[in-house]
């Protein structure tokens, strides 16, 4: 394990392994540095770097949060590599984190005449950034953040994570109620707030269209209609992204599979 320290003082942790230039991975809802493991054909390209979001793992967790903060600990681990602009893997709300961070560097940039230091990344590639849109289910309540933040400091966490996903990812309540897994999910449930706080408000048309990166934008061909439909509208609004749906996946591509998207689209560049 190693650290790099986020603008406001937050130690961020993170592994890294492998050769070659550098691929940092941000990761999404219930995940940790630990989730995502390189594949050997992934780490024989890159070397690899993956954190613990704020929150989670080794990770601290300075209070107030803002998503900016987010966009910060993704910055201190880019300027952790060494190289001015690195390659970038996002999924999920990590994927979302990744672009909002590319999109806030670019803007600064342009303002300051020069790169502020977020951002300035090589390629990106976002699986699945779930920015919701009208075809999505509503969440079970109006404010799933305040919510699950009651549940926490009430001491049910198990609850937490069951509310998330019913509630919030819409699986069968059945599939959730008994399920062993929420164990392992509960001890995360403090940051689940954070990832509703990335995603918030739709696709951010205005804000992508500032990436000046080349973005891969991946979706999974078994995911719900209203996701097919973000994805389009984020390749759409980013200029020059590319679009690519993986026949017979959905959210959760394994790291297996996604490593070719990644070889070949950032070696292309």
């Amino acid at each position: 394990m190693e650290t790099a320290k986020s603008a406001d003082g937050t130690v961020i942790a993170y592994d890294r392994t492998g050769d070659g230039p550098p691929l940092v991975v941000c990761v999404g809802a219930f995940c940790t540095r630990k989730t995502f493991v390189a594949p050997a054909a992934l780490a024989e390209r890159f070397t690899v770097y993956t954190y613990d979001r704020r929150g989670r793992g080794d990770s601290g967790d300075t209070q107030p949060f803002a998503a900016a903060r987010e966009y910060e600990d993704l910055a201190a681990v880019v300027a952790a590599t060494g190289d001015p602009a690195p390659f970038i893997f996002g999924h999920s709300s990590g994927a979302a984190i990744a672009l909002r961070t590319a999109a806030a560097g670019a803007a600064a940039g342009a303002a300051a005449g020069a790169s502020a230091g977020l951002g300035r990344f090589a390629a990106i590639v976002a699986y699945e950034a779930p920015f919701k849109n009208d075809d999505a289910p509503p969440p079970a309540v109006a404010d799933p953040a305040a919510h699950i933040r009651e549940l926490v400091q009430a001491g049910r966490r198990d609850d937490a994570a069951r509310f998330w996903m019913t509630g919030v990812v819409h699986l069968p309540a059945e599939m959730v109620a008994h399920a062993p897994w929420i164990k392992d999910l509960a001890p995360l449930t403090h940051t689940l707030p954070y990832d509703i706080a990335i995603t918030d408000g739709g696709v951010p048309v205005q804000e992508l269209a500032k990436i000046t990166a080349p973005v891969l934008i991946l979706g999974g061909g078994n995911s719900p209609d209203w996701f097919q439909r973000s994805v389009a509208e984020q390749a759409a609004a980013i200029p020059g992204a590319q679009l690519t749906i993986l026949d017979g996946y959905d959210h959760n591509a394994p790291p297996e599979v996604i490593t070719r998207y990644l070889v070949d689209f950032c070696y292309r560049r």
